[in-house]
């Protein structure tokens, strides 16, 4: 089964270099999606049919092992010649670095063998995010990039390359996910920074290029520091089990780990690659830079969270994660644009996912796996609908978004669960934060406790912001034709129902997934949830309809009920225009207020970026001299 999970969506991608007709790939897309989705759930129901243990596998690998090796050369000669078509020199030295180091470790350096695919609780929830969000953004894919190209003419085509692209990633996230051994993980963690760096650049233009550049070359830092641990564990201890390194806890090997899941969670200093990564196709957004490849970071730091409880590292990794929340979030308030927001919100809540990892008790890491859970499903949803606006509206402007509830209904009911779900009660973000806040009071942090109460409050300001703008109700100044297809409404829909079910099953995804996985990293596990199951139930049941139902009444109001508000002269009876004292006729327009002085990126970004990169060179300068 596990060939078949990495191999199948390998072969898909293949397979779209070879079929051009536009109508088959849309078939081979919906039949792959769905393979990929019926392989991953009798996986998962085969391991519980063998009573959900750890299981281990290859412990003696020599084919692949040569295969794997002429992969990493080959991406490596891959990233010299884009580099040296574009001038580019920082990712030929970072990459011809880490892959020299690799290479010399596997071939000069005696290593004990070990399993090299391990299957526990966590892997089976990252499975499930791969295959169940991965598969239905592939499926939205199909409609909007048609949408895309009717109205981005000037871009070139390639949609055979970018279906690729997708089903390579979900490829190598499944390999990433399932390997134990360091080396494989780096393989695979190689080949998703490679493919965000190709989808990135889609468009090819000047921006498109410098930001996909920016990604790979941040990237290729954080995979220089995944390099080192291989040496440092290898040379030191003669093993790259990532088991070994959580038991044996040693401080260098973990910050240099810590490196690669900052990197690819795009954290501060390293968040502005996230940010550039926007200007590519929306289901790039959902799924590589929102949903499944940045959760890579955040999984490898809730791998090694156990040995981060109380040292400096751990220290470290939580204080950048506090740090990178707060500040993302007050300079998402300055934003109008709807993806920018999305970007900004991401790195937000990858910051908390961080600080929880950093602390490495059972309630943070806890909490942690239910934000990465919610992050997952309302980000790909929220990124899918912000794609089908703007194919709509011609503008994915939070503004141009004015009264979205009467004016596409459909798309604001998805949008506006979206919203509910990454800071509404009772939905299990806010839960997760709640939960969050407790064990870092527990902790003694009050660094964090402060990122995490402001964070959380800024956070509120911006959602409300937009939540707001869509649910005005105004009489529309021009009608709009939904030109969103179907196979995009399936997957949005399927991720808001999702979503409403999560926070319905709250209680029984803690007792089935969450506090398994806790149990399998510490040995035991905290019962974070105080009131009994039905009750949370009963809660969760009543609240989680409050804002479909909400927005369902206010779509369906006619405009003969429009309320006249006060204006400064003679209302004109449809809430845009009023007389003034000349008796002219004036245009009334309301807006979000930005505060783009007080919390803009001009003013906030570099200030950031500094004392985030201080606190990082410090930390290994302070481990490197040997304190702990």
């Amino acid at each position: 089964m596990i060939p078949l999970l990495i191999g199948i969506p390998v072969l898909l991608a293949v397979m779209f270099q070879v079929v051009r007709n536009e109508k088959a790939r849309g078939y081979i897309v919906y039949a792959g999606a769905g393979i990929v989705m019926l392989t991953t759930i009798v996986f998962i129901v085969r391991w519980i049919q063998d009573g959900a243990r750890t299981w281990e596998f290859y412990i003696s690998t020599g084919l692949i092992a040569h295969l794997m090796t002429a992969g990493d050369i080959i991406l490596m000669c891959l990233i010299i010649y884009m580099s040296i078509k574009y001038g580019k020199v920082l990712p030929i030295l970072l990459s011809a670095a880490q892959t020299a180091l690799v290479l010399y470790i596997e071939f000069t350096v005696e290593i004990t063998e070990g399993p090299h695919i391990m299957v526990d609780w966590l892997t089976i929830l990252m499975c499930i995010i791969i295959a169940c969000i991965g598969g239905f953004i592939c499926i939205y894919t199909v409609g909007y990039m048609k949408g895309y190209h009717n109205h981005h003419k000037e871009v070139k085509d390639r949609q055979p390359f970018f279906f690729s692209m997708l089903f390579l990633f979900l490829g190598a996230m499944f390999g990433l996910v399932l390997s134990q051994n360091l080396i494989w993980i780096y393989f695979f963690w190689e080949i998703t920074s490679v493919i965000s760096f190709l989808m990135i650049g889609y468009t090819r233009t000047d921006e498109a290029i410098h930001n996909s550049f920016m990604a790979l070359w941040m990237n290729l830092l954080g995979g220089l520091g995944f390099a080192i641990a291989i040496a440092l564990m290898a040379v030191m201890h003669g093993t790259v089990q990532l088991s070994d390194v959580v038991g044996i806890g040693e401080l260098l090997p973990l910050l240099c780990l810590a490196l690669a899941g900052l990197t690819k969670s795009a954290q501060l200093p390293f968040s502005t690659w996230l940010l550039g990564a926007m200007v590519a196709p929306t289901p790039s957004s959902a799924l590589l830079h929102s949903a499944t490849m940045v959760k890579a970071g955040v999984y490898l730091l809730i791998r090694i969270s156990p040995a981060l409880e109380g040292n400096l590292v751990g220290i470290i990794i939580s204080s950048i994660g506090g740090f990178t929340f707060i500040m993302a979030s007050m300079m998402a308030i300055a934003q109008n644009d709807g993806k920018k927001v999305l970007a900004f919100s991401t790195i937000s809540n990858l910051g908390l996912i961080v600080g929880c990892a950093g602390i490495g008790v059972e309630e943070t890491v806890w909490a942690a796996i239910f934000l990465m859970i919610f992050h997952s499903v309302s980000k790909s949803m929220l990124f899918q609908s912000v794609g089908a606006t703007e194919n709509t509206l011609g503008s994915r402007d939070i503004e141009d978004m004015h009264g979205l509830i009467i004016r596409v209904p459909k798309l604001a009911y998805i949008m506006g669960i979206g919203i509910a779900g990454m800071y509404l009660a009772p939905f299990g973000m806010l839960i997760s934060k709640w939960v969050a806040l407790k064990a870092f009071v527990d902790s003694g942090n009050f660094v964090l406790v402060l990122c995490i109460a402001y964070g959380s409050a800024t956070t509120m300001f911006y959602w409300t912001k937009w939540l707001a703008k869509l649910l005005c109700y105004h009489i529309p100044r021009e009608t709009v034709e939904d030109v969103t297809n179907k196979d995009e409404y399936v997957s949005m829909f399927f991720h808001a129902v999702l979503m409403l079910l999560l926070c319905l099953l709250l209680p029984l995804v803690a007792i089935w997934v969450v506090n398994p996985i806790v149990r399998e990293l510490f040995g035991n596990s905290t019962d974070v949830l105080s009131m009994s199951v039905l009750t949370t139930m009963a809660i969760m049941l009543i609240s989680i309809f409050i804002v479909p139902v909400v927005m369902f009444f206010i779509s369906r109001r006619s405009h003969s009920e429009l309320v006249p508000i006060y204006m400064n002269g003679i209302n004109e009876g449809d809430n845009r225009f009023f007389l003034n004292s000349y008796g002219e006729k004036e245009h009334l327009y309301l807006s979000n207020w930005y505060l783009r002085f007080e919390f803009g990126r001009r003013h906030l970004r570099v200030p950031s970026i500094i004392l985030a990169a201080a606190i990082l060179v410090l930390g290994f300068c302070l481990v490197i001299g040997g304190v702990s």
